[in-house]
């Protein structure tokens, strides 16, 4: 996981956390993926409705001088359920809509929290046809309409996980996979009994490499489907079993990184340095670049030079390992290589700089 990656996943969604209301700015929620759905608001134009029509259906309180979404298709015979649909859309897709709280009491009023089932449905729906996007913003209106909902968070995870299969671009994707993560993390908080959330939830921990967190995520699976003899839990209990399997050496590897981090270097050295010829470990870049801080806290520059470069080599523009050269070649006196690596850095920083601007151009 990039730090790019990392700084989106401490900026999570929360759908459902917030204290809605109608009165002053409504309480902001942390929202990873708006901006890729957005775009979606632009079918509908905004309007106010009438005076007499808010007063006699007892709105007038929440929605005065409240301008309401239409879609510019639809502007004749316009009825409750359509007004509240595109409201659940706006504030699906921008869950900091400035009368959000406005929008969700005037659906609760209409039709109750049993209005996020339809949204539900009509989300899943949108998922079977691969229109990720449109299911997830249904999904982020049924929690925000019932933050209890426990099937329009499990959906809304999957929707978040098949989006990042089939993005495109390290943001995109980094975002997405974040979103579904602590999405299924909630979902085994709020259902501890519900087997699934804990099977996705391995695999939302396995691609982010986090492999100890998924051992111990299976294992409660298996746990929660111990005597389920139906086909589907048999085969999904052979799949994790497999799984499981092939962790162990992955774990036993996290398990070094973790020493490392705890600055049990040589205990950490001890555990990696057995991977370094492995078929299947030794193109890990971080498996390179943990031994080089290792080797550099226990003074052995030689490794922790020979480290880092096998990790620019399997990861060229990896920032970490440039920087750690560059502190080793300052302490070593090579002015030479210590510029090299910082005007590398500057490089692949400008790159960066770039892209993200040119990725802002594009939605703006």
């Amino acid at each position: 996981m990039t730090d790019n990656q990392k700084d989106k996943a401490a900026k999570g969604t929360n759908l459902g956390k917030a204290n809605t209301g109608v009165k002053g700015e409504p309480q902001e929620l942390q929202d990873r993926i708006g901006e890729f759905l957005f775009p979606h608001t632009k079918d509908y134009i905004f309007d106010e409705l009438s005076e007499n029509y808010l007063k006699k259906n007892n709105f007038f309180d929440i929605l005065s001088n409240v301008p309401v979404p239409i879609r510019k298709d639809d502007l004749t015979n316009l009825t409750n359920v359509k007004i509240a649909h595109n409201m659940a859309v706006i504030i699906g897709c921008d869950i900091n809509f400035k009368f959000r709280d406005n929008y969700v009491e005037y659906i609760k009023r209409s039709f109750g929290t049993d209005f996020a089932k339809p949204l539900i449905n009509e989300g899943v729906e949108a998922a079977s046809k691969n229109d990720f996007d449109y299911a997830c913003i249904l999904f982020r209106a049924a929690l925000l309409i019932d933050p209890k909902s426990s099937d329009a968070l499990y959906c809304y995870a999957r929707a978040c996980k098949d989006s990042y299969k089939i993005g495109e671009g390290e943001d995109y994707v980094g975002r997405y996979k974040a979103e579904a993560l602590e999405s299924f993390e909630r979902l085994t908080i709020d259902k501890p009994d519900f087997d699934m959330g804990f099977y996705f939830l391995g695999y939302a921990y396995l691609n982010l490499g986090l492999y100890i967190k998924a051992q111990l995520t299976w294992k409660d699976f298996l746990s929660l489907i111990e005597g389920d003899e139906s086909e589907d839990k048999k085969a999904m209990r052979e799949e994790i079993n497999e799984r499981l399997a092939d962790l162990e050496d992955p774990v036993l590897i996290e398990t070094g990184y973790n020493c490392i981090l705890s600055n049990r270097f040589v205990d950490g050295i001890n555990i990696l340095s057995a991977y370094e010829d492995s078929e299947r470990f030794k193109n890990w870049w971080p498996l390179w670049y943990y031994l080089g801080i290792a080797y550099k806290h226990i003074s052995d520059i030689d490794n922790a030079e020979e480290s880092f470069l096998k990790v620019l080599k399997l990861s060229p523009s990896n920032i970490e390992a440039m920087a750690e050269l560059v502190e080793i070649y300052k302490n070593t006196g090579e002015k030479e290589l210590e510029e090299k690596y910082a005007n590398k850095i500057k490089l692949v920083q400008r790159n960066i700089e770039e892209e993200r601007a040119e990725k802002n151009k594009s939605y703006s």
